[in-house]
Parts: structure tokens; C-alpha cells; sequence
């Protein structure tokens, strides 16, 4: 969630026998391995080409009209969307250009879709806007008079035409704005809003209130990634504060924190990206990124217990921020894809069929 990180010029240095040469360089302050056991292979099937001082952060797929699937990438220093072909990461096209109007966007981050709606958190204009797929036809925005640094989301459907909004919230104080806000004052890391599309396209947006404990073991330092598990009403918020503990905490839905968290030694860097991979009879499992270098790895955990299952790492994959599960089929991937930024740079596809023989999951959950 770093805001703005240092660019090192491109240089291809071998660091592993398994790496290709990604032009980035491992930044010292991240370990090259997570704390968990040990990790098995599973190779990318498609790494785009790389576009360089984007800064790729979040992605979201959308099935198109012709059976084909898109994946949408926020563009953080360009201040647009770009959008790849979920089947061979070939570019298609880009959204947008800095503003504040409609359409526009400055510092674009957490991104969801719903039906033929697009939400995008805007951190710099403090809003999530909405548009109309797959036009990118502008609906609406909210959060303005509420958000101060929202960074992610996560929805779910309560009623026809009605949804619930959870947005990260991570403001922080001091002259550089590396200063976690005391105890008290973390009640506001999430906000909810009650969201209505009418017949016309119209949008209403309700304030929910915010939430976030104020607990030393459940408080929400610094926070970016957050998913959802509607049927079992909870939430897992990733907490990316290494200085304290980097991990994925659990709430319930209604804003409390249940207390129960993954594993502390999970996660070598810092947790980033979730997903949350639903499997036939209620089962499956959470998808979590360490934002590892010079290899981002992928911790699985059970969908209820929040146990570790195993991990698994590409052979190019690097420094990942957000990621997007797609378990429908698609042209490319019978079984679904897991689709994960690469280096701020480029989008990455792994089968989920090599995922889950690699792993030895529920054989179910690609059927």
C-alpha cells in the first residue's frame, strides 16, 4: 500500500534460476521468502506486457456480452483503467484520464465489479465512482463528505437492486503521512454505505456509519485489501502495518471483530490482495498475496477454520498488490483463472485446475 514507491531503473539481474527478468530490483526491505512452510511451483499461464510507470495496482474481471472476459487494472500514476483480455493478456484498452469529473480519476486503487457496474475507489479524490459497463459510462460516485484515504472495497447484494459498500479507509497523520492514528481514532478504518441502482440507471447512495476496533490485538493499523464471505457473514481486512503485525483479520459483517485471525507467521511481507474462492457444498478457500520479492507468494487458507492450506509462487510474479479470482469458466481456463498484478507493471493469469493439483485441493472446486 506503499503510496509512492521508489522507481529502480530496469536491469536484468538473475535472481533465481526459475525468474525471468522482470526489470525490477528486490528492495532490501522486503524478505525474499514468507515465514510459512514451503511453497510448491505453479507456472504462470500468461504474463502481459509490461506497462511501464502505471503503477498497476487493483483488477476486477467482467464477463463480456460475446463469452469473452476482461480484466481491469487501476492505473495509479497515470490516473486511468486499463483493461486486458482475461484469456491471453493481450491490452485492449484505457479509461480515463486525472480529474475530478465524472470519468476522470485521480489515483484510482480498489476496484469491484457487480453485474455491468464498475466501482472505483479513488484515493486522491476521496469518492467511489461508478459506471456503466461496458461503456465505462459514468452513474454516479459517493463517499466525498465521508472518505479521507480510502484505498479498497468489497460489495455483496442484501436485496434486488440494493448493496451493501465496505471501503478501506486507511488516513494516516504527520507531516509525511506515516503516522498510524492512535487507538481511539482507528473506529473509522472501514466505512459502509447502502447502495440502490433504480430501473433508470439512477444511483443513491446511504452513509452506513464506520467501524474498525479500537483493541490493541484487533485493531485496524493500516489497511487496503478487504473481501467478503456473504453466506457466512464475515469479512477479512488485511492489516499491512509490519511494524506491529501484517496479517488478515476477521469481522463480522455488522462491523465487529471477532477476534480470530490467520496464523501470526503467515505472511513474510506485507498481506495485499484477498479473494475468496467458493467451492460446490459450501467450501473453499481464501486467496491472500505476500508481497514478497523476487516472488510473490499465494497463501490459501480454509473458507471457515482460516487454517493454512499451502502456498504457491510462478516462476515471474513479483511484488503483487491486487488480485482478482474468477472460478467461472472461460475459453482459456475451463477451471477459472487467479489473476495477480506483476510488479506494478503487467497482469499475471494462473490456471486454477495447476493451482489446485499443485496444492492438492478440493478437485471440486474446478469441476
Amino acid at each position: 500500500m506503499t503510496p509512492r514507491r521508489s522507481r529502480i531503473a530496469a536491469v536484468c539481474t538473475l535472481l533465481l534460476a526459475t525468474v525471468a527478468c522482470t526489470g525490477t530490483a528486490p528492495r532490501p526491505d522486503l524478505p525474499a521468502a514468507s515465514a510459512t512452510a514451503a511453497t510448491v511451483a505453479v507456472a504462470e499461464a500468461f504474463v502481459s506486457e509490461a506497462n511501464e510507470n502505471e503503477e498497476l495496482d487493483s483488477l476486477a474481471t467482467w464477463p463480456t456480452e460475446d463469452g469473452g472476459l476482461w480484466v481491469i487494472a487501476t492505473a495509479k500514476a497515470t490516473h486511468r483503467l486499463k483493461v486486458f483480455d482475461g484469456d491471453t493478456g493481450d491490452f485492449l484498452r484505457e479509461v480515463g484520464t486525472r480529474g475530478s469529473a465524472a470519468g476522470q480519476f485521480n489515483r484510482p486503487n480498489g476496484i469491484a465489479v457487480h453485474g455491468d457496474l464498475l466501482f472505483v475507489v479513488e484515493r486522491d479524490n476521496r469518492r467511489v465512482q461508478v459506471m456503466s459497463l461496458p461503456g465505462f459510462e459514468p452513474v454516479g460516485e459517493f463517499g466525498h463528505a465521508e472518505l479521507r484515504s480510502p484505498y479498497g472495497l468489497w460489495l455483496h447484494e442484501t436485496a434486488p437492486g440494493e448493496l451493501e459498500v465496505f471501503v478501506t479507509d486507511s488516513f494516516m497523520l504527520g507531516e509525511r503521512f506515516d503516522v498510524v492514528p492512535p487507538l481511539d481514532q482507528l473506529d473509522e478504518r472501514v466505512r459502509r454505505y447502502r447502495v440502490t441502482v433504480d430501473g433508470t440507471g439512477g444511483l443513491l447512495a446511504r452513509d452506513g456509519g464506520s467501524f474498525g476496533s479500537t483493541r490493541p490485538d484487533t485493531a485496524l493499523r493500516m489497511v487496503e485489501s478487504i473481501a467478503g464471505d456473504a453466506a457466512a457473514g464475515r469479512l477479512l481486512i488485511a492489516d499491512e502495518d509490519r511494524r506491529h503485525r501484517s496479517t488478515l483479520y476477521e469481522y463480522r459483517l455488522d462491523g465487529r471483530a471477532t477476534g480470530r485471525r490467520v496464523p501470526d507467521t503467515s505472511f513474510g511481507a506485507e498481506a495485499e490482495g484477498i479473494a475468496l474462492w467458493s467451492c460446490p457444498g459450501g467450501g473453499g478457500y481464501w486467496v491472500a498475496v505476500d508481497q514478497l520479492m523476487p516472488l510473490a507468494e499465494f497463501h490459501l487458507f480454509r473458507r471457515d477454520a482460516l487454517t493454512p492450506v499451502g502456498s504457491f509462487r510462478g516462476g515471474t510474479v513479483s511484488y503483487t498488490d491486487g488480485i482478482a479470482l474468477h472460478a467461472a469458466p472461460t475459453r482459456a481456463f475451463p477451471g477459472g483463472a487467479l489473476y495477480a498484478v506483476h510488479a506494478d507493471r503487467a497482469v499475471a493469469a494462473f490456471d486454477l485446475r495447476e493451482v489446485v493439483n499443485a496444492l492438492r485441493l478440493d478437485q471440486g472446486c474446478v469441476d
